[in-house]
């Protein structure tokens, strides 16, 4: 399907080297034809469980509507592929992708503003799902069609045989990692277990994503906003070094971390605590299936994190639905995100065991429980609404990210290094960072 002209500030098509500008009305020039066929990229694996959901979600809105989708999935080099069709102003008319894409793609003028007023099922959005659509000015780029926060999965076993309670505090969280690790929970009379399983790794960004969520319970933050969309570094703050020593002493005092967390990602990290070198894991409820699978649903328990200094907020993630610049039928690319977030788009697409794309609801009046009768879902819910954050919609997160990610793994692995003169050497680097997305607070 053509476009004959699109119109964006801000584009690079060479790479995604992004500027603090922002788009105009892009593609308010392009002739209308709401009878043509949309065309949706889903940033997933071809052929997968993720696909089959979106396909599942296409048909029952093509039921519902009459507007016709034709979906691609794509996830090797998505962003590549994706400026390819920028430069060629052939965009998709729908794209579902990260929520932390916000900023990058509408810092190319590649997206079109929402107008919620068009939107009637925008109204029962969770409110920070709602928000997190938001850019800088405070427009609408962008809806949540799923969302996922963090809880922590505990090794039930190991829990009930050393009498250990459920943990309400980072004391509790403390001493439950330190019994994991020194008092042979699995009963092989070895000392081959560790309290926590954390991917630490510098691999895009793992080890910040991870820390995220102590930081922000500690009441520390890697920016704090200052006002009018700009930002300053908030890693020497008391609360975020008081965050971070607490979490370094987790792994170089009391070795409670797993051993390698700093060369890890999420793909080892998940099979030390389905392999049981691991009894306590902080993560979303997307791995429920697998764990269920590999360790036995009986073993294992979700509950909601321990309270921090501050309270108990965690990492809030999930995909949104963006409505792309130039499209051809604007009314159809409304349609379908209308219907994604409706309490029927909602429930379509978080049935089945695997091929479903909503992990948790974004629209407040689905009872997730109608679906999935698992209690364990309701708490990753209940999670998500009461304590879920997310990462803001600067221009680009990712160096924000990486940086972070950088010192957080540097300390985890050199416990000889001076806690605040990194923290201090990170700060600096954020402050460059916001200077050239240009949102430095003044």
């Amino acid at each position: 399907m053509q476009r004959t002209r699109w119109t964006g500030a801000g584009f690079l098509a060479s790479a995604l080297l992004l500027t603090s500008c922002t788009s105009g009305p892009a593609g308010v020039d392009v002739k209308q034809n709401s009878k043509a066929t949309l065309e949706l990229w889903t940033r997933t694996t071809p052929g997968g469980p993720g696909e089959q959901g979106a396909l599942k979600l296409t048909k029952a809105f093509e039921k519902a509507t009459g507007h016709k989708v034709k979906v691609t999935a794509i996830f090797d080099d998505f962003e590549t592929k994706l400026q390819q069709r920028a430069a060629q102003k052939n965009l998709p008319d729908l794209v579902m992708n990260d929520v932390t894409q916000l900023g990058a793609m509408n810092s190319q003028g590649l997206l079109r503003e929402i107008d919620l007023s068009k939107i009637k099922n925008s109204k029962d959005l969770i409110a920070q799902g709602l928000a997190s659509g938001k850019s800088l000015d405070g427009k609408q780029y962008a809806l949540p069609y799923s969302a996922q926060a963090s809880a922590l999965l505990l090794r039930k076993d190991w829990r009930q045989k050393l009498k250990l309670d459920i943990p309400k505090t980072w004391d509790d969280f403390t001493a439950m990692a330190k019994a994991f690790t020194t008092q042979d929970p699995d009963g092989d009379g070895k000392q081959n277990t560790s309290g926590l399983a954390a991917p630490l790794s510098t691999k895009r960004g793992y080890a910040s994503w991870y820390f995220s969520n102590f930081l922000w319970a500690a009441g520390g933050d890697f920016l704090t906003e200052t006002g009018k969309g700009t930002y300053k570094p908030a890693m020497t703050s008391n609360e975020s070094v008081r965050a971070m020593q607490w979490f370094r002493d987790l792994g170089c005092r009391d070795k409670s971390v797993q051993p390698g967390s700093v060369t890890m990602d999420t793909p080892p990290t998940n099979e030390a605590f389905e392999a049981g070198k691991a009894g306590m894991f902080v993560v979303g409820p997307y791995l429920l299936p697998r764990f269920d699978a590999s360790l036995g649903k009986e073993k294992y328990e979700v509950v909601p994190m321990p309270k921090g200094p501050k309270d108990a907020t965690v990492l809030a993630e999930g995909g949104s639905v963006y409505l792309m610049a130039g499209s051809e039928n604007q009314a159809g690319q409304d349609a379908f995100v209308d219907f994604a977030i409706s309490a029927q788009g909602q429930k379509v697409a978080m049935e089945g065991d695997t091929g479903f794309v909503v992990q948790l609801p974004v629209n407040k009046t689905v009872n997730i429980t109608q679906v999935r009768p698992d209690p364990r879902w309701q708490t990753y819910a209940d999670v998500y609404r009461d304590s879920g954050r997310y990462a803001p919609s600067i221009p680009n997160w990712t160096p924000v990210r990486q940086a972070t990610a950088d010192t957080v793994n540097a300390l985890m692995a050199d416990c000889g290094l001076d806690l605040r003169t990194k923290l201090t050497e990170l700060d600096k680097q954020l402050a460059g960072i916001l200077q050239e997305q240009g949102i430095a607070a003044s």
